[in-house]
This record gives structure tokens, C-alpha cells and sequence, in this order.
């Protein structure tokens, strides 16, 4: 396993990270994600185990992730392993049906988190991110939540998923105005078909110090290698029904064709290849698996 330091921080952690999203089981929830919540605790803490043993020492999960199941079987498959690992989580999607129950205002980003700890059995949690930016509070709100959780204890460092650069910098720019305790991370898509934050993201990251952890980046299983122009379904896997991450198929299946062909002649996988395109470069610090 290859570790790194995580943007600028002292924060070691591994290059491939464990995503617990599936962790749960979703049946009878309307939720439109509730399909892939299909992880019993049993399956759950064996997952984890066999993390654990390659290596792999951050886990990350999110409030919304099976309307928080998973973060609470993932405190139950780490049990006392806890402080031995990095966990991040994500607050800001909807965890109720009120109107505070959602966003980043500062009520729900600290009453959101103080929930994440307790469903987690932890005093701290290592990384908390925004897990998408709210149109409808200020910047500077959003940043005085995070800071306040930094300065009781209970977070030691913040991130944010899925912003635009100009967005990100704006954060960031509240942040250093403000003394507060800046951004080390940006969790985001990133896949080799789809590389749309190639073009401000990095470059934004680049300069500014923060590590970039790529979520999907086998492009929600399109790039697993079942998945081909003669079988588009994927022997009926979960993109035939449910294409969250849209892309140009066609150049898509053209690359697919490429990478069985190179995967043959090194002896590996689609999937291992796409990973390593992802490992080459120098600003992806985590990959979500």
C-alpha cells in the first residue's frame, strides 16, 4: 500500500481509501440511492477487515449515506481498530423532513455532525467535509460552522466535495481571512471518462495545497470492464438501469476496447488500469474504492 500526506496537512493516509455508501440495506426507503444500500452488518465487518489487512487506513462515509446506517455499522465493523485509522464523513444532504434538516447553515452543519459522532461511538471525527455547496447560506456561515467544530475538538480537519473551483476558492479565501483552519481536502469525480475538473479543479487544488479524493473512479462500474459496446448492460448490472454518471459511450467503449486489449498483454484488469491512471498522478492523493 502507498501512503501519502493528505494536502497540507500532517495527516498520513493510504492512496486507496475504503467508501462505505452500500453499507446498509435500503428496502422500503424511497430514497432514489436506496437500490445500492445492500450491505448487511455480517458482509459489512468483513469488508472491513479485509481493508484493514491491505492496508488501507482512512474509511469514508457520509450522514446521508442509508439515511445513516452506514456510518453506524461502520463504527460497529471498526470497533476498537477506531483509532488506528482516519474516518471522513460528509454533512449537508437532507436527514430529515424539516426544514433545518438539510444545507449548510451553521444550526445544521454542527447538529448534523454532533449526530455523525454520536452513529460513529467516536469524540472526534478526522476529516468532515461539505458534502455540496448550499445556494442558500453565506459562504462565511458555513466556514464559522466548521471552525467551531475544529476549535470544541470535535473535527481536526475540513474539506468539501463537490464544488466548483470559483466556489471552493471562496472558502478557502473566508477561511484565511478569518484565522480559521483551512481546507485540506476536495473530494470529487474523477474518472478516465470523466475529467471535466481537469480544466479549473486541479489547477485550483494544485496551487492551493488540498489533496484531491476521487470518488467513483471506476465511473460508477463503467470502467470495471463488464461493461462493453456488445453488452451494454454489463450482463445486467446496476448501470443498466441506473446510469448515475453520465458520459460519451461511445468514446467510453472505444477506451474499454483499448484497456481489455493492454490489460491482456500486462496480465491485469480494466479496473486495476483505471485505478493506476488515477495513482500517476500527482495531485489525486486518495482514491474511494
Amino acid at each position: 500500500m502507498q501512503y501519502t500526506r493528505l494536502g497540507n496537512s500532517g495527516l498520513i493516509v493510504s492512496r486507496m481509501a475504503y467508501g462505505v455508501m452500500t453499507f446498509g440495506v435500503g428496502t422500503g426507503s424511497s430514497h432514489p440511492m436506496a437500490h445500492v444500500w445492500k450491505t448487511p452488518q455480517a458482509e459489512a465487518d468483513a469488508l472491513v477487515g479485509r481493508a484493514l489487512d491491505a492496508g488501507i487506513n482512512i474509511f469514508d462515509t457520509a450522514d446521508a449515506y442509508t439515511e445513516g446506517q452506514a456510518e453506524i455499522m461502520l463504527a460497529q465493523a471498526l470497533g476498537a481498530r477506531r483509532k488506528d485509522v482516519v474516518i471522513s464523513t460528509k454533512v449537508g444532504f437532507r436527514t430529515g423532513p424539516g426544514l433545518l434538516h438539510t444545507g449548510g447553515s451553521f444550526q445544521h452543519v454542527v447538529a448534523a455532525t454532533e449526530a455523525s459522532l454520536r452513529r460513529l461511538k467516536t469524540d472526534y471525527i478526522d476529516l468532515l467535509s461539505i458534502h455540496r455547496l448550499d445556494p442558500h447560506t453565506p459562504l462565511e456561515e458555513t466556514a464559522r460552522a466548521l471552525e467551531n467544530l475544529v476549535q470544541r475538538g470535535l473535527v481536526r480537519y475540513v474539506g468539501y466535495s463537490n464544488f466548483n473551483a470559483w466556489q471552493s476558492a471562496k472558502l478557502l479565501g473566508i477561511q484565511q481571512r478569518m484565522g480559521y483552519s483551512p481546507l485540506i481536502a476536495a473530494q470529487m469525480y474523477y474518472s478516465m471518462v470523466g475529467r471535466d475538473l481537469e480544466h479549473e479543479v486541479v489547477p485550483f487544488c494544485k496551487d492551493a495545497g488540498l489533496g484531491i479524493v476521487v470518488w467513483s473512479p471506476l465511473a460508477g462500474g463503467f470502467l470495471s470492464g463488464r461493461y462493453t459496446r456488445k453488452d451494454p448492460t454489463g450482463g445486467k448490472g446496476r448501470l443498466a438501469n441506473f446510469d448515475f454518471l453520465p458520459s460519451d459511450k461511445e468514446k467510453g467503449y472505444d477506451l474499454i476496447e483499448r484497456m481489455h486489449a493492454m490489460a491482456a498483454v500486462h496480465k491485469a484488469t480494466v479496473a486495476q488500469l483505471a485505478l493506476a491512471w488515477l495513482l500517476s498522478k500527482d495531485y489525486v492523493s486518495v482514491i474511494l474504492l
